[in-house]
């Protein structure tokens, strides 16, 4: 069988990764797969990229970097897309994955007007999002976890918007059948949306902000949980 390929774009923090795993480790737990079935492809340290004849989907993981400093892995990835959905390739980014997907297929990316988005936070599907098929098996509002200062301002021509919330206007997209954008992280789990917002809680960031209360409302999100292996369904019966 064809592996999926993972796309690691970025690394989570040292102490993190100690202890909880990285994030080609959440990915591969959500996913319920391992080498040689996931393939791991450290982009951010170049190389030559996959043809997509040969694999039988993509996912694209977060990074602590920003899509608009376009780095030169970021730009070749972005090429490789632009080539890969029109093909059919099977495709779901995530947080800068999402992002990126966005900035490659003609949308625009830019830094939330506000603070970044950060803790267990309420998604609304749009009409279109309740019958999609990724995401339509989700409540019509379900929790999800975020960590995010930059946005989707605009997406790309012909997307079909899925989701939003009041912070985010553009959670969930998909661009031709088969490839998404999710702005939350279906791959964390509650301990690790504590630890994130216990990392930014002990650096003061956005002082102003009620950091306790955001860490109290951390929970479970089982829904978007489910999101990668429901994805995985349909990378294995696409044609």
């Amino acid at each position: 069988m064809k592996p999926l390929v993972l796309f690691k774009v970025g690394g989570t923090f040292p102490d993190l990764a100690a202890r909880l795993g990285d994030f080609e480790d959440w990915f591969a737990r959500g996913l319920g797969l391992c080498p040689p079935e996931l393939g791991i492809l450290d982009i951010t340290r170049g190389g030559a990229l996959p043809d997509p004849a040969r694999i039988r989907g993509a996912v694209i993981t977060g990074s602590h970097a920003m899509v608009t400093e376009r780095s030169d892995w970021s730009e070749a990835l972005a090429e490789w897309l632009r080539s890969a959905v029109p093909a059919g390739l099977p495709v779901l980014g995530v947080c800068y994955g999402h992002q990126l997907l966005a900035q490659a297929l003609g949308g625009a990316v830019d830094y939330l007007p506000g603070v970044p988005e950060v803790g267990t936070v309420p998604v609304r599907l749009t009409p279109a999002g309740r019958a999609d098929a990724l995401l339509g098996g989700l409540s019509q509002v379900f929790a999800a976890h975020a960590t995010h200062a930059q946005s989707v301002r605009c997406l790309p021509p012909g997307a079909v918007h899925l989701a939003e919330n009041d912070v985010e206007p553009h959670h969930a997209f998909r661009v031709g059948e088969r490839a998404w954008g999710v702005q939350f992280h279906p791959e964390f789990d509650r301990e690790v949306m504590l630890a994130y917002v216990d990392y930014r809680m002990a650096r003061c960031e956005n002082p102003q902000r009620d950091w306790p209360s955001i860490r109290a409302a951390v929970t479970d999100t089982p829904e978007p949980a489910g999101l990668l292996k429901r994805f995985l369904a349909i990378a294995d019966t696409a044609p």
